[in-house]
């Protein structure tokens, strides 16, 4: 453990005192967490039925009737694509402006590592904050005026696949998938290793829970169920749909 963490520091190190910017740092690596943990698990499970049918099938929570058609993942793909341009384009010209203003960042970017009780402290309460962020912009999402403009896009897929994670209108995008996990570490000053952490967890997370299979202790069954019924599990961790009763089936008008 303790050469896993002699190597890190001493990479980190190494690229700190590169003649890279923080800003180039920041950037690179936030675009290299969203390719290796967001598009490739999402590809992997994409392709589950393809390299293993039988696990696939074992694991599947919906029938097939209704999984989606080719035409609808490769709309998703295009979708998904622009959204990705869009976040990276939005996070390329808050560095451009942060560095006219004479800050080198969003997050901290030094050459100490962040401590170990500096790192669960900001992580626990990033998964925090992501929570009330997430949960109450999903909730309003869901009122009918939002809902038929910009969110129904998202519930398009009844029996989502992980890339539909990110399936969704670019202002829904922008204020409930992306802001709920770049501002928390960013209002705490967290050091830019944290946020990466913070991010590549977060993806996986989303992808995952969007899989259609039944993994990581029945969570993609839990969200499988919000694009079947609408009505319930608004929320990522399930704090605050276990507050407001939304972790329960409630026969009501969607909200």
């Amino acid at each position: 453990m303790d050469e896993i963490a002699s190597l890190l520091t001493n990479t980190w190190s190494r690229t700190i005192s590169s003649s890279y910017p923080p800003q180039k740092i920041e950037f690179t690596g936030t675009l290299l967490i969203q390719l290796l943990f967001f598009w490739l698990p999402s590809f992997i499970y994409l392709f589950l039925d393809v390299l293993f049918p039988s696990f696939s099938a074992r694991h599947k929570i919906q029938p097939a009737p209704r999984q989606p058609t080719r035409k609808d993942i490769w709309r998703c793909v295009l979708v998904v694509s622009g959204n990705q341009v869009l976040t990276t384009g939005l996070h390329a010209l808050q560095l451009f402006l942060a560095a006219k203003v004479g800050r080198e960042g969003s997050y901290r970017v030094e050459a100490a590592l962040p401590s170990r009780e500096e790192f669960v402290r900001d992580f626990i309460l990033c998964l925090l904050l992501r929570e009330a962020m997430f949960y109450y912009s999903h909730r309003l999402l869901h009122r009918p005026i939002f809902y038929s403009k910009i969110h129904k896009l998202h519930h398009r897929f009844t029996a989502p696949i992980a890339l539909a994670a990110q399936y969704a209108h670019p202002i829904e995008h922008i204020f409930a998938n992306a802001l709920p996990i770049s501002l928390p570490p960013q209002i705490l000053g967290s050091h830019v290793l944290t946020f990466w952490v913070f991010l590549a967890y977060e993806l996986f997370n989303t992808a995952t829970v969007h899989s259609g299979y039944d993994f990581f202790a029945g969570k993609a069954r839990m969200h499988d169920l919000h694009h079947e019924k609408f009505n319930l599990n608004y929320g990522s961790i399930g704090v605050l749909d276990w507050v407001h009763g939304t972790d329960r089936l409630v026969h009501k008008k969607r909200d």
